[in-house]
């Protein structure tokens, strides 16, 4: 292997690293908020759409089974995140009928109370920082050892079947392609919702680690060839990547727009 197909392995085994912990801070957040109302349904059934379009183009592709079982991880992660949307939204009924309920968990049931949330935000800046520095640092190293113990394990993929009908390649080419429709899409209704909620129970390392592996992904295909035959068979998933970037950033900005917000809000 050359030096540039190292790289582009080392790229896209840190990127699978992100794409393993991405959903792990949102759902950690509906879990000890016990709401589920920061997240846009539409962004999640987009995103799950997405998902199963990866899945159904990965095996299409004969890529490896633990591409395969990845995008079936991802797909249970969206269900996951849908199931604690519409558990956290009928316990939130539930306690609203019960008038035996405290009245914490009535205000608590949809979006957590101002208290609640100035004590999430009364974590120092630096600490913050020193969690995402942490958190980086966790999915390079864990791509780096994947990439080292993959490249001395001798792989039992099958060659690339030059012979595949031009109707596979072509099934291959437009799901890639739907998928990348999706994953752009699936922003927008979370940016709007963004704008009613002010990110309230939303957590940014979802969007952070998105940004990471959509950029390393985009990275590792950059990396391997610039040829433009390549290139545009990796069109799709380079636009889907890049793009998708794009508006995440949008949903940090917003993150860092209301939480400026609140400070000065707390100040006054």
């Amino acid at each position: 292997m050359t030096l540039n197909d190292d790289l582009s392995s080392i790229l896209g085994w840190i990127s699978i690293a992100c794409w393993v912990v991405v959903y792990s801070p949102q759902i950690y957040e509906n879990y000890s908020l016990q709401t589920g109302e920061g997240l846009s349904v539409t962004f999640v059934v987009i995103w799950l759409l997405g998902d199963l379009c990866n899945v159904t183009g990965a095996i299409l592709a004969h890529l490896l089974p633990t591409v395969i079982i990845l995008g079936f991880y991802y797909t249970l992660c969206d269900i996951t995140l849908l199931f604690q949307i519409y558990y956290y939204r009928w316990k939130s009924r539930n306690s609203r009928e019960c008038p035996s309920r405290e009245t914490v968990n009535e205000h608590s049931a949809l979006l957590p109370d101002g208290n609640t949330r100035r004590q999430n935000q009364s974590v120092s800046t630096k600490i913050l920082f020193l969690r995402y520095v942490g958190a980086l640092l966790f999915v390079i190293v864990a791509g780096v050892v994947a990439w080292w113990i993959g490249s001395r394990v001798k792989s039992s993929e099958d060659p690339p079947n030059e012979n595949d009908s031009v109707a596979r390649k072509w099934a291959i080419q437009i799901i890639g392609w739907t998928s990348a429709v999706l994953y752009l899409g699936s922003r927008v209704p979370q940016i709007l919702k963004n704008f009613k909620t002010g990110c309230e129970a939303l957590s940014p390392a979802l969007f952070f680690f998105s940004i990471l592996g959509n950029t390393t992904y985009a990275l590792s295909i950059c990396v391997k060839s610039m040829e433009k035959t390549y290139l545009v068979k990796n069109a799709s998933w380079l636009a889907g990547s890049a793009l998708t970037v794009s508006l995440d950033l949008i949903v940090l900005a917003q993150f860092v727009y209301y939480r400026s917000q609140g400070r000065e809000g707390a100040l006054r």
